[in-house]
């Protein structure tokens, strides 16, 4: 396996790993945990999908790149469609969401485990799941077939 593909691959695993804490996290009800290890599997399945295309690993913020990218009118429509499930994902929990979990609202002197809910814990689960799914369907469909 090349590196290009080591590196996606990591991302992808990345992706998994921090979703199967996450999980672990919302049995146990810890929320904030919960929304932090969801975070990171959207974030690293949005950088995954964005190394598909050959796009470095140091990018950040996806949820910018991505729409370029379709903007550019170079992948096909099956491709297209499930990068466009993946936008609404990182744009939700984006930066200011992972502020919170890291900080919490420090002018409020709200601690991060007085923020976030088993709602909050249950939205970001959902949207990590539904992004690892569909960033596997995606690196599927890039490894049978080209841009």
């Amino acid at each position: 396996m090349d590196k290009e593909k080591k590196d996606v691959q990591y991302r992808f695993d990345l992706a998994t790993g921090f979703l199967s804490e996450a999980e672990d996290d919302y049995h146990l009800k810890r929320w904030r945990a919960c929304v932090s290890g969801s975070i990171l599997s959207i974030e690293n399945t949005g950088l995954a999908v964005l190394m598909l295309f050959g796009v470095s690993r140091f990018t950040h913020h996806p949820e910018k790149h991505l729409p370029q990218l379709l903007a550019e009118g170079t992948v096909s429509e099956e491709i297209g469609g499930l990068i466009e499930q993946l936008i609404p994902e990182l744009e939700r929990h984006d930066s200011h969401e992972k502020m919170l979990v890291k900080y919490g609202r420090e002018p409020l002197y709200m601690l991060p485990w007085q923020i976030f809910t088993e709602k909050e814990a249950l939205e970001a689960l959902e949207g990590a799941r539904k992004s690892v799914s569909v960033s596997l369907k995606l690196m599927a469909l890039m490894t049978d077939t080209s841009l």
